[in-house]
């Protein structure tokens, strides 16, 4: 048996129960069988592979909050610190019902690779809880913010772990983490990223997965032959990666014609007005319903449908495995030529797979949206200097930073024998300097 399936199989005996991060597992370790082969021994002898997939560190921890009513709730917390070898651990913080430990890891794991293409020095890491933001009062997702950093701030630190906002962690949540964990430890320091601008944050963050997730996209297609000018393109999800994707698309003469939430879609043939989707979303936190009732030209269907929408480009921004094999074979029978991941893993392995074989140009998550980690760096870097750039200035850094991830996987691809693989290529790009750095700090 080889190196990466015997390593495989140690990941799921290990780790039961816990798809995502066998799924995730397995597609960067099959994409990097040809690398790991021709340094099988070496990396046998160091157990490298297992040093990769076995976290750091892993924090599980019981967060107690009182409600509105006074009564107490206890949900199930976690932080994942899954590698160093280039910098702090660096990664988000999930607040959503569905959070448990193998997504955390499966995020975690997804993480050190995507930090590690932006070419920035920050380690992979991954954190959350089952709490739901949802429904909440503010004074309740304080009460919660609270007690999940009375725990967690013993574990992170500017120079430690950074980590940020994700799927329900948005400004209102880090701030009042920020809050707290100043409190108890008495610093003023950067060790959380996504924070309100009179704080230490950073503009072009909140647009920053989405917009990067277009620079990467608009580079891709660049170098194949096409132009992101007068395509049509479907996004899935309205949340904060969906809107500003949307918007940059349509920045660069692209027509946006779809969205979704949990409950349905719009197709907007027109175009979807970014103004009022940000309305509905970020003021009213309202169902898509209120989208088509106030834009004639939308149309609204209940479920899940965004994939069958005849489109040149098509962006799934929601979350993991939204994209099956069906739909898959939907695009390329409607005659899509591009599919760029805005959210962490959303296409399976057999969509990915079948994309691939039709000639789909495919750019994997941890390079297409690894815009949002990058400007969390660059935050940490302002704070660091006590300095606040420019929008243009961080805009512009950001451009840079997707421009060179497209073409760091491409080359890669092009070196081992792959070209237009970009799965194999952005894995084997954030490996190689992961990998380097581990070997030369010796066995930790």
């Amino acid at each position: 048996m080889s190196y990466v399936d015997e390593v495989f199989e140690m990941v799921v005996e290990k780790n039961p129960a816990q798809p995502e991060f066998h799924q995730a597992v397995k597609e960067v370790l099959d994409s990097l069988r040809i690398v790991i082969e021709e340094n099988e021994e070496a990396y046998r002898k160091d157990a490298l592979l297992e040093r990769l997939v076995t976290p750091e560190r892993q924090l599980l921890f019981r967060v107690p909050w009182v409600d509105d009513k006074g009564q107490v709730h206890v949900n199930n917390a976690f932080r994942v610190q899954f590698n160093s070898a280039i910098g702090p651990y660096k990664g988000g913080l999930r607040l959503h019902p569905s959070v448990n430990l193998g997504i955390i890891k499966f995020l975690g794991f997804e993480q050190i690779f995507k930090n590690s293409l932006t070419g920035l020095p920050i380690g992979g890491g991954k954190g959350g809880s089952d709490f739901d933001p949802k429904g909440k009062s503010d004074r309740e997702v304080m009460a919660f913010c609270q007690s999940f950093m009375t725990e967690l701030n013993k574990y992170i630190g500017a120079d430690t772990d950074v980590p940020a906002g994700d799927i329900g962690t948005g400004a209102r949540e880090i701030g009042y983490m920020f809050g707290q964990y100043k409190r108890i430890r008495g610093v003023y320091e950067g060790v959380l990223t996504g924070k309100g601008l009179s704080y230490g944050g950073s503009l072009a963050r909140t647009e920053a997965t989405g917009y990067g997730l277009l620079y990467l996209t608009e580079e891709m297609l660049k170098c194949n032959g096409h132009d992101i000018a007068g395509k049509t393109v479907a996004v899935s999800g309205s949340g904060n990666v969906a809107i500003y994707a949307t918007q940059k698309a349509q920045q660069l003469g692209a027509k946006v014609v779809t969205v979704s939430d949990s409950t349905g879609w719009i197709y907007d043939p027109e175009g979807i007005d970014v103004a009022l989707l940000k309305e509905v979303k970020e003021v009213k936190r309202a169902r898509l319903t209120e989208y088509a009732a106030n834009r004639p030209s939308a149309e609204y269907h209940e479920g899940k449908g965004v994939w069958t929408v005849k489109v040149d480009i098509a962006l799934p921004c929601a979350t993991q495995n939204e994209l099956h094999l069906e739909d898959a074979k939907a695009l390329v029978a409607n005659g899509v030529i591009a599919v760029a991941e805005g959210a962490n893993m959303p296409t399976t392995l057999e969509a990915t797979e079948y994309l691939l074989e039709n000639g789909v140009l495919f750019a994997p998550g941890k390079a297409a949206n690894a815009g949002g980690v990058a400007t969390s760096a660059l935050e940490m870097s302002q704070n660091s200097e006590r300095l606040s750039w420019s929008f243009e200035e961080v805009d512009s850094k950001l451009k840079g930073i997707m421009v060179n991830i497209f073409h760091n996987m491409d080359d890669a691809a092009k070196k081992y024998g792959k070209e237009g693989n970009y799965v194999v290529g952005a894995n084997i790009a954030g490996f190689l300097k992961v990998v380097d750095a581990m070997t030369a700090q010796g066995i930790v």
